[in-house]
């Protein structure tokens, strides 16, 4: 996906104050750099749009939160605002400004009981510059430090950054002990903990304009960097920072991003062979259905048929098939009446299942058969034995119930 980076400007948003922009399709390699206001930066269709947080707008701070500060997790229900409460008493003292004019941000993946990083930064010039973007219509998805401090579990390098121009160069130091921003000169060089040996684990990096004095200040091999590199790397950072106030904007932003991915796929020119090709694979699953079906329904035909048949050539007086199963059975019980064969739907099988099926001495006081049901009068279907004989008469393929004291016994004629 493609990812547009926006490094914020120290300053307060206008219209015209200009912005760094960098377009990646990869999250690894600059595609295209601009400079522009944010009216005229590029935002092609389904961007991810990355804010990046000067390093110069950060301060850092290491904290021991109390236990049980993160066992909830950061921001589920309610449990934000208490978390941001503990962050403001902890750093009341160690901050120059009021705690509610800051924004704070907890390092990813945080666990409790071990210190952890916060990030603080200006609130009203953050939501200031994410305003402007959101109604130059670019809404920001994430929101990222310039260079964050090493966590303790990190297996990465400690880093030296020497940014800026000759005029105004900068040395930003980040590594297990948080970010340190100096200008850059000889005796802010000296202050630096810089080991002799060239198999060193810290990074020199400089960008071009400033290599020059990073070689005369350090002595050693640095590596070149430019601004819209550095803002790619920034980009592929854990953090985020929309965290507290800013994570339920950012949760609206994201719906409305997925909006207009929507969108862009149901509309977007070069998404059209995307599109026929999944409404051709809709349309040959259609198909496919559509043939299972009708084999399926062929088949059942054609057993129905097979069944019409044996119907047919047993018994040809039936000329007009309805009920395939339930017209065999009777015809059979017929050919059965007429041979002089007792079948299972006549009072005296159905006479017989019972007494087999009834406890000892249990006999009815009347008997009615009518249409193949019998009725067996006197009976008590509370008195021992008497509960199960309708189970009984199930597996005999009877029906059976009890209507009072009487009992009514019925073949049962499965399709």
């Amino acid at each position: 996906m493609a990812t547009l980076i926006v490094t914020l400007p120290l300053a307060l948003p206008t219209a015209a104050t200009p912005c760094e922009g960098v377009l990646t399709e990869d999250g690894r390699t600059v595609l295209r750099h601009v400079e522009a206001p944010l009216a005229l930066l590029p935002v092609p269709s389904g961007v991810e749009i990355v804010a990046v947080v000067p390093a110069r707008r950060l301060s850092w701070h290491r904290l021991e939160l109390p236990r049980g500060t993160l066992d909830r997790g950061f921001f589920q229900e309610g449990n934000a605002p208490r978390l941001r409460a503990v962050l403001d008493g902890l750093l009341e003292d160690r901050l120059l400004d009021e705690p509610s004019h800051l924004h704070f941000a907890i390092e990813p993946q945080a666990k409790a009981g071990g210190p952890v990083w916060v990030a603080a930064c200006d609130r009203a010039w953050l939501h200031a510059w994410l305003a402007a973007l959101e109604q130059a219509g670019r809404p920001v998805a994430r929101i990222v430090p310039e260079i964050a401090p090493l966590a303790e579990a990190s297996l990465g390098a400690a880093s030296l950054h020497i940014t800026g121009t000759p005029e105004n160069a900068q040395l930003v130091m980040a590594g297990l002990d948080g970010v340190t921003l100096l200008p850059l000169s000889a005796a802010t060089a000296a202050l630096v903990a810089w080991p002799d040996s060239e198999e060193s684990l810290v990074e020199l990096v400089a960008e071009p304009g400033v290599a020059d004095l990073a070689e005369q200040y350090f002595a050693r091999s640095i590596t070149l960097r430019t601004r819209p590199q550095r803002a790619v790397e920034s980009a592929q950072s854990a953090w985020d920072l929309a965290q507290f106030d800013l994570l339920y904007t950012r949760r609206a932003r994201t719906r409305k991003r997925l909006s207009a991915l929507t969108a862009t796929l149901l509309r977007a020119p070069r998404w059209r062979a995307a599109r026929w090709a999944a409404l051709g694979l809709v349309v040959v699953n259609l198909v496919g259905l559509q043939a299972w079906a009708w084999k399926e329904q062929s088949a059942l035909a054609g057993k129905r048929a097979a069944i019409r048949d044996i119907l047919t050539e047993t018994f040809p007086e039936v000329r007009v098939v309805v009920d395939a199963p339930l017209q065999m059975a009777r015809s059979l019980a017929d050919l059965q009446r007429l041979s002089g064969t007792a079948s299972s739907s006549d009072m005296e099988t159905m006479l017989v299942r019972f007494q087999a099926a009834a406890p000892t001495g249990k006999t009815p006081s009347a008997i009615d058969f009518v249409a193949g049901e019998l009725r067996l009068k006197g009976l008590n279907p509370t008195t021992v034995g008497m509960a199960n004989v309708s189970a009984k008469l199930r597996t005999e393929g009877y029906s059976a119930r009890f209507e009072g004291d009487s009992l009514l016994l019925k073949q049962e004629i499965h399709p």
